[in-house]
């Protein structure tokens, strides 16, 4: 899979999983982004990559070179390689003034810290992302409605749009009647913003401020917090922080949170995709093999003492990483169980840094259990003083209409779990950031069989399962 985007300059990421069969395929908008993992609707893929492929043609020629140092016969974990097709000094993302901005807010803060900025931010300064997002109607389509049914909660009132991206939020409330938003973006895709908000002749309502929200001062508290800050499995991205910083400065007494509340779900399931990992594990072992010996044959060097290291490496990446995943609700094996409920109007950054939750889930149609698929919605209600005349539910369910860019999350179980149909299984979840870069999460997952069955007689201790969201 390529990878690649035009900004300033060209960059062309190469994702190889089986590198003895290279394929190159891509658009700007083909595969999940390294940093952020968000995808794009599978109808982009069709209609771009023809194009796509052909204007990277002449790149790969060029660089065959580079490509050529992996063995033909390789499998290994998947790794991102840059090919560099600019020069040092042209390669970099956006910076926070990229071009001629007059309308430039008195209120700009600071940009993101760099780290966290190539980690997460950057990949939001680029209009391809913004348009993935956009062209989620499930999505887009959610908040309009949540603001336009709900037009006399917005009429008059002051309005802040926490990470507004390409400013269709703090549109959207300016549409509905509000007398000021401010539309808070700390990546330069605030600029484009402000251009857009210009050209649709709502300058006198929309501000757009460029910084991070907790750098930024605004002149006076707001009645309505809007912002997208979902990410995968609810809690990736840990963008919710952000907003729940804003409510805490910003938000007047009684003040609403659109969206108000969040719920994380999870459903036993069966898939292909569990016993497809395993045989991609057993593919890059085999992989290493063939890789010892041709080290040892032309070079006489011997890696061995390697293997355990790798070994244990490609099984996190296969069968400890979650999979994004369009899940069809035939595939679900009972009702899902909803194991966390967030009012945003009370909770607390600490509170989303660990979670650990008991849940049961009945396994109605019997197993075996291959995987769980995890998943939330966000409910637009309001507040308790301001509360909406509509209420509007954005779901990432399974659907049989296809996922939203969301989708869900599988977390495969090896080996699955054999259950009797009426059987339950009585689980425990911890789900924490990683150390190593808290926008990113760690899931501990115990599940016991319980019921009338010989597999709940044989299920004596929980089974523990451990998985990455990256």
């Amino acid at each position: 899979q390529v990878h690649y985007s035009y900004a300033q300059s060209f960059r062309l990421y190469i994702y190889c999983s089986r590198l003895h069969s290279v394929t190159v395929c891509a658009s700007v908008s083909l595969a999940a982004h390294p940093f952020t993992g968000r995808r794009s609707p599978i109808s982009h893929l069709c209609q771009l990559a023809l194009k796509a492929a052909k204007a990277l043609t002449s790149v790969v020629s060029a660089r065959r070179s580079d490509i050529s140092a992996f063995p033909a016969k390789r499998r290994t974990r998947a790794r991102y390689v840059f090919v560099q097709a600019a020069t040092p000094s042209q390669e970099k993302v956006p910076e926070m003034s990229t071009e001629k901005d007059a309308a430039k807010s008195g209120l700009d803060g600071q940009s993101p810290d760099p780290t966290d900025f190539a980690n997460y931010f950057c990949t939001y300064a680029f209009l391809y992302h913004q348009k993935e997002m956009l062209e989620d109607h499930k999505r887009t389509g959610a908040y309009y409605q949540a603001v336009m049914s709900n037009k006399r909660q917005f009429q008059g009132k002051v309005v802040l749009d926490v990470g507004t991206g390409s400013g269709i939020l703090a549109i959207f409330a300016a549409k509905a009647g509000a007398s000021k938003v401010y539309a808070v973006e700390a990546t330069p895709m605030a600029v484009h913003a402000r251009r857009l908000v210009e050209h649709n002749k709502l300058s006198g309502v929309v501000e757009v401020i460029q910084g991070t929200i907790e750098t930024i001062n605004l002149p006076e508290q707001v009645d309505i917090i809007i912002s997208e800050w979902m990410g995968y499995f609810l809690l990736r991205e840990s963008m919710l922080d952000s907003v729940l910083v804003a409510r805490d400065r910003f938000l007047k007494p009684g003040g609403a949170l659109y969206p108000s509340h969040a719920n994380m779900y999870m459903a036993p399931i069966r898939t292909h995709l569990a016993q497809q990992r395993v045989t991609e594990f057993q593919g890059a072992m085999e992989g290493w093999a063939e890789f010892l010996h041709e080290m040892n044959n032309y070079y006489q060097v011997d890696l061995d003492c390697l293997s355990d290291n790798f070994r244990t490496e490609q099984r996190e990446f296969y069968q400890c990483t979650s999979q994004w995943t369009d899940t069809h609700p035939g595939q679900m094996l009972g009702s899902p169980a909803c194991f966390k409920r967030f009012d945003l109007h009370k909770v607390t950054i600490e509170e989303l840094k660990e979670l650990h939750e008991d849940f049961t889930v009945h396994v109605a149609d019997g197993g075996p259990v291959e995987a769980f698929c995890g998943y939330f919605d966000v409910l637009f209600k309001g507040s308790a003083e301001n509360p909406a005349d509509n209420e509007i539910r954005l779901s990432t369910a399974p659907d049989p209409t296809g996922a939203t860019h969301w989708g869900q999350q599988t977390f495969c179980l090896h080996p699955a779990i054999d259950c009797a149909p009426g059987d339950k299984l009585k689980c425990h979840i911890d789900v924490t950031r990683k150390k190593e870069n808290h926008r990113l999460l760690h899931v501990k997952l115990g599940a016991k069989v319980e019921g009338n069955s010989i597999y709940a007689e044989q299920s004596n201790a929980p089974r523990t399962f451990v998985f990455n969201i990256e």
